[in-house]
Formats: structure tokens, sequence, C-alpha cells
């Protein structure tokens, strides 16, 4: 073929539209229902359709997540910062697919929103240096009155509901998902509902990492429509309510007490600040465990 009617061709070839798909049990659905939404970019022009999660794709993550929690919190916090830490390498190798997604979503100049890009890449390394170092933060041995070791330490608290935030696509989005997942916990993120697309395509990120399926499933649609059974599972152990405003935030709450979820409130956050360790906390559990000292012989000595 000639190089004339090669670019004669390409010129007039179709464009292929990207299908958007759900990331459940490291698989892409469609939703259930069948359902899909238009997603339109800051000045309302069609960008894609996103899938429209309905109750029973909420269930099918939640028993995705469950599924997944005993071998990834089994894990051994070096080994889970290597994966992290191989997702970062992964999101770099398509930053600038996200920095379109980012520009579009957010209605930024593709410097900056390369500059958000950037911190989210970061952010996601950040989380992965604290998976082996948050257990001498938040662990270590207590003074007893008696003849004990007193040893506490941290553990996941279970599968976490994260309502990502509404403004912040991705970067936002990472702060949120990285820190739940660095703990041992698996996670249930529910997309921003105008700009969901990065965190669609963070599911395919996800997917060709090292993560096992399962870890992190990704639904978009209406928020409070999803969020709703999530709120109220009997086998969701937390709920990250950020990206929920204030009526729904106090509609869910209500709904986690039943099962005694933790909850964790939303509130005014800048993302690009230091995010501290108070995310990396928020989902875990700490054990503690009693053991007696041994004699190691008449003189009385002990260890």
């Amino acid at each position: 073929m000639s190089k004339e009617s090669i670019s004669g061709s390409a010129a007039g070839r179709l464009s292929v539209f990207k299908t958007y798909k759900l990331y459940v049990g490291g698989k892409f659905p469609r939703s259930e229902s069948g359902r899909v939404y238009e997603v339109t970019d800051s000045k309302g022009t069609w960008l894609a359709n996103a899938p429209l999660s309905s109750r029973k794709d909420a269930r099918d993550a939640v028993v995705a997540a469950r599924k997944a929690f005993g071998g990834w919190s089994g894990a051994t916090a070096y080994n889970r910062g290597q994966v992290l830490y191989r997702v970062a390498e992964m999101l770099e190798g398509r930053r600038d697919q996200f920095v379109r997604e980012v520009a579009e979503a957010e209605g930024l100049s593709k410097a900056k929103a390369g500059a958000v890009v950037d911190a989210a890449i970061d952010r996601w390394v950040w989380y992965a240096g604290w998976t082996d170092k948050i257990g001498q933060v938040v662990g270590g041995a207590n003074p007893v009155a008696g003849p004990f070791f007193n040893l506490s330490t941290p553990e996941p608290t279970g599968v976490v509901t994260v309502l990502a935030p509404q403004d912040s696509s991705f970067l936002g989005l990472v702060s949120v998902v990285a820190p739940v997942i660095a703990t041992g916990n698996t996670a249930i993120v529910v997309a921003s509902e105008k700009s969901p697309l990065p965190a669609l395509s963070l599911g395919e990120v996800l997917a060709t990492s090292d993560l096992p399926g399962g870890v992190v499933n990704v639904l978009s649609g209406k928020t409070a429509e999803i969020a709703a059974p999530l709120a109220a599972h009997q086998d969701v152990n937390a709920i990250d309510l950020t990206g929920a405003d204030e009526v729904l935030a106090k509609e869910l709450e209500i709904a986690a007490a039943d099962n005694l979820k933790r909850v964790l409130r939303p509130r005014s956050a800048d993302w690009s600040a230091d995010p501290g360790t108070h995310r990396l906390t928020a989902f875990l559990e700490t054990k503690t465990v009693w053991h007696p000292t041994g004699s190691l012989g008449a003189s009385g000595s002990a260890y």
C-alpha cells in the first residue's frame, strides 16, 4: 500500500470512542441495569457515556471487596507498599491520558492539569511509603503494672465505602482511596458524579498493576443512589462521606449506625496540602495483646 493510500485512509477513518466501564472484582462489567449517563466537560461538551450503577452493582462490589479482604489484609505491609508503588509506576506511564481527562473534567489548562496529575502520582507514592511505617506511629508496647507484655498493633477495619470528592476528580480521588488500601482495607469507590472518567480510568490502571482484584472497586453514577444501599449494607464496615453534601451525609450517617460502621464525616479540604496521617488512621482498629513475662531462673530475673 502506498503512503498516499495510507494517509488517505487515516484521514477518512472513524474515531474509536472509548467505552468506560465499572471496575468490580478485577473485571470491567457494564452496569447491571444497562443504564448510562452523559458526562460533559466544564463547558457542557459531551465527553463520554459513563455507566449508571444500580443497587445490584453496589452489592456486587461489596461481595468482591469482602472476598479480597482476607488476602489483602493478610499481606505484609512491605508487600502492600510494593504493590502501591507499582500502581504509581503505571499512573506515570499513562500520565498524558490523565492530564487530558483532568483538564476536561475540571476546566483546567494542560499545564495546570499536568501539575494536578503529578501531585496525585506523588501522593500515591507517599502513601505507598507509609504501609510499613504506620504501625510504629500508632502501635507499640504499653507500660503496665504487672509481669506482662502489653502490645498494641493497628489492624484494618475491613470493607470501606469511599465517596470520592465531587470537585477534585483525580488528586482528591487518590487522596481518599490510597490511604484506605495502604492500611489493608478493601474499598468500594463511588466516583465523582459529574466527573467520573478519571476514576474509571484509574480502575484500568489498577487492573494492570499487581493489586488483587476486589481490593478497589469503582462505581459511577448518581452518588445518592449508589451510596444509600452501601451505607445500609451489613457487610460494609466503614464509610467515608467526603463526596456527600450536608443533607446526604446526614442520611447516610443515620443508615450507617445500624451496624455501627465507622464514619468519616465530610469536611472542607485543600487536596494540594500535606495530607498528614489522619486518613491512614481513620479506618484502623487497635488490637492489644497481653502476654505474661517468663521467669528465667531461681534468681527471679525475667524477660
